[in-house]
C-alpha cells in the first residue's frame, strides 16, 4: 500500500495530461474528414476520439499539468481552440470537393433535379458523390494513421496550453482559403467547359433557326452530356484531389514553423 501511495501522485498527473490531450483531440475530430462527418454515430466518434488519445499521449512529451480543476479548466480554451483549428486545415479539403460539385451541378444544369437547396443535406448528388468517393480514397490510404501523426506534430509546433499567434491563423487562413478554391474551379473546370461549349453551340442554332425550339432539345442533351462527363473525368478528378491531399499530409505544418 505504501508503494501505491507513491505512485498516486504519478498516476494522477497522468490522467490530467491525458483529460489535456483528449480535450485537444475530440476538438480536432469534431472537424476531421471521415471521422468527423455527421453520418458517423456520436458513440463511435466518442470511442475513435479514445483510441486517438491514446495513440497521441504515450507519443507527445507534454509538460507537466498542474493537478486540480482549475488548472486543468485554465487548458481548456486553448486546446479546444488550436484542435479546431488543425481540424479546419483538413477541412478545408473537404470543402474544395462540395465547391467543385456545386459548380459542376450547376454547369450542367443538375443542381434541382438531383438535389435542391431543401432537406437536411443541400448539397447537389454530383457533389456528394465527389465527397463520399473522396473520403473512402483517403480512408484507403491510411488516413487514421496520417492523422495520428497529424495530431502528434500539432504538439511540436503549438506546444500544450499555448494559443496559436494571431498573425500565423490569418496568414494559414487565407493560403488554405485560396487553395480550397482554386483547388474547386480546377476540379470543376471539365463541367465549365462543357457548358460553355454547350451554351455556345445553342447560341449558333439559334441564330441560324429561331423558329427551332432549342431550349427543349438542349436540357436532355446537357444532363446526359453531364453524367457522362462525370462518369469520365471522376477518376481523374479524384487522384487530383488525393494527390492534394496527401502532399499537404506530407508537411502539413510547414507554413507554422
Amino acid at each position: 500500500m505504501t508503494a501505491l501511495g507513491e505512485l498516486l501522485p504519478w498516476s494522477q498527473s497522468i490522467l490530467w495530461a491525458g483529460l489535456a490531450v483528449f480535450v485537444r483531440v475530440s476538438a480536432m475530430m469534431a472537424t476531421l474528414p471521415v471521422f468527423g462527418e455527421q453520418t458517423v454515430p456520436l458513440r463511435l466518434r466518442l470511442a475513435l476520439t479514445l483510441a486517438f488519445t491514446l495513440v497521441v499521449l504515450p507519443a507527445v512529451s507534454t509538460p507537466p499539468v498542474p493537478v486540480g480543476l482549475g488548472p486543468a479548466l485554465s487548458l481548456l480554451g486553448p486546446e479546444v481552440i488550436v484542435g479546431l483549428f488543425y481540424g479546419l486545415m483538413l477541412r478545408f479539403f473537404i470543402f474544395a470537393l462540395q465547391i467543385a460539385g456545386a459548380i459542376a451541378a450547376q454547369s450542367t444544369s443538375l443542381s434541382q433535379i438531383f438535389g435542391g437547396s431543401a432537406g437536411v443535406d443541400p448539397q447537389p448528388a454530383m457533389g456528394r458523390v465527389l465527397l463520399v468517393a473522396g473520403l473512402a480514397l483517403a480512408a484507403l490510404m491510411g488516413l487514421h494513421v496520417q492523422i495520428a501523426a497529424y495530431m502528434i506534430n500539432s504538439y511540436l509546433t503549438v506546444p500544450l496550453g499555448v494559443l496559436v499567434d494571431a498573425e500565423i491563423v490569418m496568414s494559414l487562413g487565407i493560403t488554405e482559403v485560396s487553395r480550397t478554391f482554386a483547388l474547386g474551379f480546377t476540379l470543376a473546370a471539365p463541367f465549365v467547359i462543357a457548358s460553355l461549349i454547350y451554351n455556345v453551340t445553342l447560341g449558333v442554332i439559334n441564330r441560324a433557326m429561331p423558329q427551332l425550339m432549342v431550349s427543349f432539345i438542349g436540357a436532355p442533351a446537357i444532363t446526359a452530356g453531364g453524367l457522362l462527363l462525370l462518369l469520365i473525368v471522376a477518376p481523374v478528378l479524384l487522384g487530383v484531389w488525393l494527390t492534394a491531399f496527401a502532399n499537404f499530409m506530407e508537411n502539413p505544418f510547414s507554413v507554422i514553423r
